[in-house]
């Protein structure tokens, strides 16, 4: 190694003894100053927790003692590693949640290659929905699998996205009431429409599928009239069937069954149908090392799964820059702060933070029904 040079006059400087804790001491040529000089280490120790947490060893496998790498991992559980607005317009982006507890999610925008952004709330409505959309350009087009939470997101924030519904929720919606063994002639139509949607590719099968969805409607549509009276008010027989109708009829209705053929013919090339590369390349990764390591806190799972996205996003930068520029929990709680005292936006634009601080150390949910937190 060569020798430091002196703070003060830029000298080189030479080994003067060690300290009583064993560290190198320092001595200027020139004018005296002495100092010890200790190499920061705090990088290659991010590096393998970071190994440990995106892998599936256990604590024993690593080279320490159980208590020494917890000691070490104290200061990283305390880094939130959140998504940079870098301002790129997609072509598609795949929206949706995973729940780290039961009132806890994160919301996830993804590309086929890249985790592009990821915000932390108590649940998926539209201010959390919102408050995603607000940290990413506007796609072109966006998958997702529904609610009416992003449906009133999407119109204010992203106003000129065309929205393509996820047609494999869609199938599981429809047979979540039809069941896999419908006993009725009508169900078992549903369920073969319900079947066909994700195997649809382009204009000519979408055009085939609502004709073949309209001659349905109008085959049943006085069975699905048929009601008894109980305690003098009517009911519908085949109320689970009514309910499968009207979800797709409010999918016809609003364009965003078939989007990705309508950009098809449009612009040329493949547009994608479903959430199937967010829900298998993102959601289950995540699940897979949050069981890996089981007994973690919710806000440590919550934090894994925030590297989980950050590690997989384009603009990641290295474990020494990581600890440089992320925020820590201190940090964020005075944001959390600012956020409490501060005014509404006069544009009625959500909130980039919740109004209420949560505990660390139980993630206790109180007043965050807003936008969430990150």
């Amino acid at each position: 190694m060569d020798n430091p040079k002196c703070g003060a006059c830029g000298a080189s400087m030479k080994r003067n003894g060690k300290t009583e804790a064993g560290a190198q001491r320092w001595r200027c040529k020139s004018c005296g100053a002495s100092k010890t000089h200790r190499i920061d280490n705090s990088a290659k120790q991010l590096k393998a927790f970071l190994g440990w947490l995106m892998g599936k060893g256990s604590l024993k496998e690593q080279r320490c003692s159980k208590a020494t790498f917890e000691r070490r991992a104290q200061r990283f559980w305390s880094l939130w590693p959140l998504p940079d607005f870098a301002g790129e317009v997609h072509d598609v982006l795949f929206v949706d949640g995973i729940y780290i507890s039961k009132r806890l999610v994160v919301l996830i925008a993804c590309t086929k290659r890249h985790v592009v952004a990821w915000h932390l709330a108590e649940s998926e409505c539209s201010a959390s929905w919102a408050a995603l959309m607000a940290k990413v350009a506007p796609p072109t087009m966006v998958v997702t699998d529904g609610g009416s939470g992003f449906k009133k997101a999407a119109k204010a924030i992203w106003p000129d996205t065309s929205v393509q519904r996820c047609l494999v929720h869609v199938r599981r919606q429809v047979i979540r009431r039809t069941t896999m063994r419908p006993k009725l002639d009508c169900g078992r139509e549903l369920l073969d429409l319900a079947r066909a949607l994700p195997k649809i590719k382009g204009a000519d099968g979408a055009a085939k599928w609502l004709a073949d969805y309209a001659e349905w409607c109008s085959k049943w549509e006085r069975f699905l009239r048929e009601f008894t009276l109980k305690d003098g008010r009517k009911q519908y027989v085949h109320e689970r069937l009514r309910s499968a109708r009207h979800s797709l009829n409010g999918l016809v209705r609003d364009r965003t069954l078939f989007t990705f053929a309508e950009m098809q013919e449009s612009l040329g090339g493949v547009w994608d149908s479903t959430n199937n590369v967010i829900e298998g390349g993102v959601n289950a990764q995540i699940r897979l090392m949050l069981q890996h390591h089981r007994g973690l806190t919710t806000i440590r799972r919550a934090k894994a799964a925030f590297w989980w996205c950050y590690l997989h996003s384009e603009y990641k930068v290295g474990e020494a820059e990581m600890l440089k520029t992320m925020k820590t929990d201190e940090e964020v709680a005075g944001l959390f702060m600012l956020a409490t005292n501060r005014s509404e936006h006069e544009d009625g634009a959500p909130d980039e933070h919740g109004t209420s601080l949560p505990e660390w150390s139980e993630m206790r949910m109180s007043g965050s029904k807003e936008t969430g937190w990150f």
